[in-house]
């Protein structure tokens, strides 16, 4: 019994790992799209958060198979949208990075096709396993939740970690421009001490003679 119980839970852990999530790069000027077929009146949802690059936006567009536009956003950071499929075909959204000119971009997005399917189809609810089976949806939903607050984490781990080495760059940067500068102004005042005392040591020749 518990070995069936463990069984089962195994597999409600892997019964939704198969999720089209991608953590792709974006160059400059270039723009990415993906594919996917859909049938008619299943419930999708795409979100999308750009994780570094630049000021961390991007362009997003979603098609239908007839290319009429679902959805449509410029230069945001992170969106989601949820729609139900009209017909049967193949939709296409797109990420763009043409709007900018030196600065590429790594975007994440997870595309969400249909509902999770029942966990017990064929079974009789009124067993001696229901209460079992209740324990393994409460497992299986709280792993969801798990994998949804690791996946936020990351993304925000990985965009605050961009944002520190940018920022440690441009201090890096600022630093090595004080101390250029600091440089350029030592010796100045070197000179410019050195052609006082210069002129001074000339001038007392000249009377002398």
């Amino acid at each position: 019994m518990l070995a069936w119980f463990l069984l089962l839970c195994v597999q409600l852990m892997f019964s939704w790992i198969c999720a089209s999530e991608l953590t792709f790069e974006l160059p400059d000027n270039a723009k990415q799209c993906f594919y996917e077929d859909i049938i008619i009146g299943t419930k999708c949802t795409l979100e999308f958060q750009v994780v570094t690059g630049g000021h961390y936006d991007v362009d997003c567009r979603l098609e239908d198979p007839d290319g009429m536009v679902l959805y449509k956003e410029m230069k945001k950071q992170y969106d989601s949208f949820t729609f139900t499929a009209s017909r049967n075909g193949t939709f296409k959204f797109c990420f763009s990075n043409e709007f900018s000119t030196f600065t590429h971009k790594t975007v994440y997005f997870d595309f969400q096709v249909g509902d999770d399917p029942p966990l017990f189809p064929n079974e009789n609810r009124v067993t001696a396993l229901t209460q079992m089976e209740s324990a393994c949806v409460s497992i299986h939903e709280a792993l969801k939740s798990v994998i949804d607050y690791q996946t936020h984490f990351r993304l925000r781990e990985a965009q605050g970690r961009s944002r520190a080495e940018d920022l440690n760059t441009r201090v890096a940067f600022w630093s090595i421009g004080e101390a250029f500068i600091l440089l350029v102004v030592s010796i100045s005042q070197v000179l410019l001490l050195r052609s006082f005392f210069s002129d001074k040591k000339t001038t007392t020749t000249r009377v002398g003679s």
